[in-house]
């Protein structure tokens, strides 16, 4: 059955890569995160096809999308919309925001203030909002991917740890090789135009439950005691690294668990290997660890750690 998954990546993948050149594994992480029901921090230089690669997704997968760009002015009502007294019926009536949707693109989260924030990531992790009292569900596939610039900080809110750890992954987007970049200038001189999606043809997923069969086949794969042994020690390791002034929460075992089953499935297995668990370490726990303040002075990053400890646990046979 995880054949089904693996089929869907394909033509997810191969529709999106006429659009997108390059970022085939950011790709295949936000995929992932749509397959394993979590939510992804975007980190990139503005420019870098972040947007259109999640529209684009969105519309292969015949998905709703709402983009919405933060702001420091922004209230928490701004995304989840308000009650409008209806003068016509005299009642208040629901003006739904746009977080009301399917996939929902949280354009440089980090320049709204925590208030608003935290409005969103309530809403992420509860899958509803509350307005006025009243609890109102979001969409059954209800995902946000979410942007920060890594450059200019200068009039942001940076997300506090605790709020980090609500994504499941933190996908770093870089900028695409000189062939790439030559292949993307070609193609907008040949016409292309990230305005008019429907000019590319995409070929739309056939059927709107596509995406949460996947979801309930990749809650099946299997994964032995050996393999979830080797996550949690490379987890637990994160805690003992003396470069670290922290390290990663058990909701960061589960996160990769959950990564590494959709990933298995996206394969074509409906087990889960420790090469699975090592492709998707890096994402899963990034945003959840925090560097001691020599150790970032002397130039170590989050990922170079990571490369230590990935490598330093022994593979179960």
């Amino acid at each position: 059955m995880t054949d089904f998954v693996s089929q869907v990546t394909a033509h997810i993948r191969r529709e999106t890569q006429k659009v997108i050149v390059g970022q085939d594994a950011v790709i295949d992480q936000v995929l992932i995160c749509l397959f394993a029901d979590g939510h992804a921090l975007l980190e990139g230089v503005p420019g870098t096809a972040k947007t259109l690669m999640v529209k684009t997704i969105a519309t292969i997968i015949g998905a709703g999308f709402n983009r919405i760009q933060f702001t420091p002015d922004m209230m928490p009502s701004d995304i989840t919309g308000t009650n409008v007294f209806n003068l016509n019926t005299s009642q208040f009536t629901l003006r739904p925001g746009p977080i009301f949707t399917d996939i929902l693109l949280a354009d440089e989260i980090n320049r709204t203030p925590p208030k608003t924030q935290a409005a969103l990531l309530e809403a992420m992790e509860e899958r509803q909002v509350t307005i006025d009292g009243e609890s109102h569900r979001l969409s059954p596939l209800f995902l946000v991917l979410a942007t920060e610039n890594p450059i200019e900080y200068e009039g942001t809110y940076p997300l506090p740890e605790a709020q980090l750890d609500r994504f499941l992954f933190k996908v770093l987007i870089s900028y695409p090789s000189a062939e790439q970049e030559l292949q993307i200038v070609a193609n907008w001189q040949a016409g292309f135009s990230s305005r008019k999606l429907e000019a590319v043809n995409l070929e739309k997923l056939t059927d709107a439950g596509v995406v949460q069969r996947c979801r309930d086949l990749v809650r099946d794969v299997r994964v032995e005691p050996g393999v979830q042994s080797f996550l949690v020690t490379m987890v637990r390791r994160t805690r003992e690294h003396p470069s670290l002034l922290w390290g990663a929460s058990p909701r960061a075992s589960v996160a990769m668990l959950l990564a590494g089953k959709a990933l298995a499935a996206m394969r074509g297995r409906d087990f889960v290997t420790p090469d699975d668990i090592r492709d998707v370490a890096h994402p899963s726990l990034r945003h959840r660890i925090l560097l001691r303040s020599e150790a970032e002075i002397e130039g170590v990053t989050p990922d170079s750690i990571l490369d230590e400890i990935v490598t330093s646990v022994e593979v179960p046979r």
